[in-house]
């Protein structure tokens, strides 16, 4: 019971329960930094040692990992509210894909899924199946009939890869502070629409 003392005087019941609670403390970390933390950050939030949470995650990657899974609905949620209504493909992936940056830059930890490692995107990680997987979730929750725009599942998932792949880019040379969106957003709609457009 040694690994479960602290906790703010309220130790868990269990191995899940302290699961949760580290990953909870993690997530309310990272959207209060707007930055990666380290195990020793949410190790002092919870009023634990170090050596307790890494019980549970072995490294900092797996237990940002773990955020990252456990902000994955609430963004998506919010994805689909901001792409509501749009039937149009261009306009709904460039949307998208605009949304999507945004939040990767307000809550990091979010680009765990589209690319691995933390902080370090690299193109294995935009093509793993995770990414593709998580890709595919999203422009699920778009508006637009797919099939009618010349798109079977196979199509889609090669979208989602060029997509992910196009977001990379900005991970790495992260776009310019000074530049207006709407000037971004003609950039995106105007390449990455256009090979949308293009496949029907």
């Amino acid at each position: 019971m040694a690994r479960r003392r602290g906790w703010g005087g309220e130790p868990p019941r269990s191995d899940e329960e302290a699961t949760a609670r580290i990953v909870d403390a993690a997530v309310k970390l990272i959207a209060e930094t707007g930055k990666g933390i380290g195990i020793a950050d949410v190790a002092a939030s919870l009023g634990v040692i170090r050596q307790t949470v890494y019980r549970y995650f072995p490294t900092a990657e797996s237990l940002m990992h773990a955020a990252a899974i456990a902000s994955v609905d609430g963004f998506l949620d919010r994805l689909a509210g901001a792409v509501s209504g749009i039937a149009d493909p261009a306009e709904a992936m460039t949307e998208g894909v605009l949304f999507t940056l945004e939040e990767v830059a307000r809550i990091p930890h979010l680009a765990i899924l589209l690319s691995e490692p933390y902080e370090n995107a690299r193109p294995s990680g935009m093509a793993s199946d995770e990414a593709q997987d998580f890709g595919m979730r999203m422009i699920n929750r778009f508006d637009v009939d797919w099939v009618a725009h010349g798109y079977d599942d196979a199509a889609l998932r090669e979208l989602v890869e060029f997509t992910l792949r196009f977001m990379l880019s900005f991970f790495v040379a992260p776009n310019p502070t000074g530049r207006p969106r709407e000037d971004l957003r003609r950039f995106v709609k105007r390449w990455l629409g256009g090979a949308i457009t293009a496949q029907r």
